[in-house]
């Protein structure tokens, strides 16, 4: 059935003007927010790891991977190319987490590859059949 303009798609959901928990939560820590802060600063300063970590989560963001230069990534087939990234993964050159999202990458051209080849393989056998 169509969705009928002024009618809810789910009548029996929660009720106009209720609060979702995290704000009803947000509401209570609001009026303390200050006093939070500072009791886990003091706690991190007195060597509490897991508040020394939040505060440090908070203030530090989190480090962006820095842009990858592998010789032969840019020129070659695409097995050469994936055997540049394997290669300077072996070498060191590059984080695991970087040569995964690299081979994805490949791998996702290789599928583009496959299919526009076949695209151009069904357009010729088409041509054929109509002529």
């Amino acid at each position: 059935m169509p969705f009928q303009k002024g009618q809810s798609g789910n009548p029996s959901g929660r009720p106009p003007g209720i609060q979702d928990k995290r704000a009803a939560l947000r509401d209570l820590l609001d009026p303390h927010a200050d006093e939070l802060v500072k009791q886990a600063v003091k706690m991190a300063l007195e060597g509490d790891t897991a508040a020394l970590k939040l505060c440090l989560d908070r203030l530090i963001p989190p480090m962006k991977t820095a842009p990858v230069n592998i010789p032969g990534l840019a020129v070659g087939s695409l097995a050469e190319r994936g055997a540049a990234v394997l290669d300077a993964l072996g070498g060191g050159e590059i984080e695991p987490a970087q040569g995964a999202v690299l081979l994805s990458a490949l791998q996702s051209q290789a599928r583009i590859v496959e299919v526009s080849e076949i695209i151009e393989r069904l357009e010729v056998l088409e041509n054929e059949r109509h002529n």
